[in-house]
């Protein structure tokens, strides 16, 4: 044996690998992402909704078809799927329109009756509907007037009504 035997300290000392070094750095950066999270906690943050929709109140418009001889009652909004419409003047029974929203002048004639024949005008109406929004059933409507005018129906045919527009009030 040469040389001079090894104390119990130098006996104990060894070299640190690479992958040791690894193994701490590793644990260095798990340490610091716990203090990060921590740091940041989200759950005392109030959360804020990415998209809100509030509900619209139906509206509807008119548009004439045929030369006036019906109208199509639509909702403004895109949104608004109807179900069922119904139209009512005071003093008269109702008119179930339906889902589809046409509305024939006919129907309208019948309410003006004979006492406003050759003249244009508007008639005061109320319109109900039934519709879905967002996937919710929901009812609502507004006070219309609903424009006309009468058209001349030559030797044979007798004066019509034909329908003109659909404005709020």
């Amino acid at each position: 044996m040469t040389g001079t035997p090894k104390t119990n300290s130098e006996a104990r000392r060894r070299w640190i690998t690479f992958g040791e070094i690894i193994a701490v750095a590793a644990l260095a950066v798990s340490a610091l992402g716990l203090w990060n999270s921590w740091r940041s906690d989200d759950a005392d943050k109030p959360l804020t909704p990415v998209e809100t929709k509030s509900a619209i109140p139906i509206a509807f418009r008119g548009s004439v078809e045929a030369d006036g001889k019906a109208m199509i009652i639509a909702p403004v909004e895109q949104g608004h799927s109807l179900e069922s419409l119904t139209l009512s003047v005071n003093g008269k029974p109702p008119i179930s329109i339906g889902s589809d929203g046409r509305l024939a002048a006919s129907d309208i004639e019948r309410l003006v009756g004979e006492t406003a024949k050759g003249k244009a005008g508007s008639l005061g109406a109320r319109i109900e509907a039934r519709y879905i929004e967002a996937g919710t059933l929901k009812r609502g409507g507004g006070r219309y007037r609903i424009s006309y005018r009468w058209e001349d129906g030559g030797l044979f045919g007798g004066d019509k009504l034909r329908l003109t527009g659909l404005n709020l009030g």
